[in-house]
Parts: structure tokens; sequence; C-alpha cells
């Protein structure tokens, strides 16, 4: 259960003003059906998440405890720095209609996610957490979820609102501590 809360709430933190909350926001103005594009986002994420939860698992068996600690710590400081850059959505990557909204949104949600922010928290969680890989992957899921169904259904009118830089500042400092907590070898009597 701490995997799956721990990464709801780091996902959903870093989801705020994410490329594909963007995305999200852009596929609502151009379809408006919510239904297939949150059904098409949960598909995407789940296929996404999966996989880069399995390569987190895989890698805590691949790489020793030691230098796992420091690749994990150091992952978490870099996700900490990389949260405080904005993301942008290019025209490139706006979602191209002809498949219906539900398969367009997969497609352009599960390759928007390649390589993302979430993707690459997910690759670590999992890593840090290898026994609750379930636990990781819906937890990452029910983030991206908490972040974009609002985004989907409220559009635009949510996105002005958010303090978005000071979400990702909290979400900084939330990664800045599991770095530090894992280089230092705390991560495990304080559960993480």
């Amino acid at each position: 259960m701490q995997a799956f809360l721990i990464a709801t709430g780091l996902v959903a933190l870093a989801e705020i003003g994410d490329k594909t909350q963007l995305l999200a926001f852009m596929l609502a103005a151009r379809f408006r059906r919510p239904l297939p594009i949150v059904l098409g986002i949960f598909v995407a994420t789940v296929c996404n998440h999966a996989a880069a939860g399995a390569l987190g698992s895989w890698l805590t068996g691949v790489i020793g405890p030691l230098a796992l600690r420091w690749i994990l710590g150091l992952s978490f400081l870099a996700m900490a720095g990389w949260m405080l850059i904005p993301d942008k959505l290019d025209e490139d990557d706006a979602p191209k209609p002809g498949h219906g909204v539900f398969v367009t949104t997969v497609i352009a949600f599960f390759l928007a996610e390649m390589g993302d922010k979430t993707q690459i928290a997910t690759v670590a969680l999992a890593a840090r957490f290898p026994a609750d890989f379930i636990g990781v992957v819906a937890g990452t899921t029910a983030g991206m979820m908490v972040a974009n169904v609002p985004a989907v259904l409220v559009g635009g009118k949510l996105a002005q609102k958010l303090p978005v830089k000071l979400v990702h500042m909290v979400a900084a400092v939330i990664f800045a501590g599991l770095g530090i907590a894992t280089l230092a070898g705390l991560g495990e009597s304080l559960g993480f």
C-alpha cells in the first residue's frame, strides 16, 4: 500500500503542467468527448507504466544493491531538477485524427509518455519497491488519472487556476527528499 500511495502522490504532482497533461487539454478541446479520452489515457498509461515498472523491477535483479541505491538516489535528484523545467507541447505532438477518439488518444498519450518525467519516475519507483510492482504501476496510473481526468473534464478553466510553479516546486522537494534519503541509506529505515 505504501508504494501505491507514494507513487500516486508523486506522479499526480509531477503530472501537473506536464506535456501529457497539456495533451489531455488539447484532446479535450479538439474532440469534446471526455469518456473515450479518459479511457484512452487510462489504457495508454497502464501499458506504458507496466513496461516502465517491469524495467525498474528488472534493474533490481541486474544491478547490485549499492549501485542501485546510487542510481536511484541520483535519479530522484535529477527528477527534482527536471520538475523545475516547464514542459511545452509542440505542434508535432498534436494528435492526428483519423482513428477515432479512443484510438487516437491511446496512441498519442502512449507516445507522449515515452521518456516523460512520469515514465522515468515509474522506472525509479519500481526499482525502489521491487516487491510491489502492482502497487507502483497502479499508483502511477492513479496519479496520472488524478491529474488528467480533471484536465479532460474541466479543460482550460482548470489550467488557469492551478499554481503550476508551486506544484512543481513541491514535487521537486519531494523527489529531492527521496533522493537524499536513498543516497544516505535512510530510505529503508523510513520505509521508502
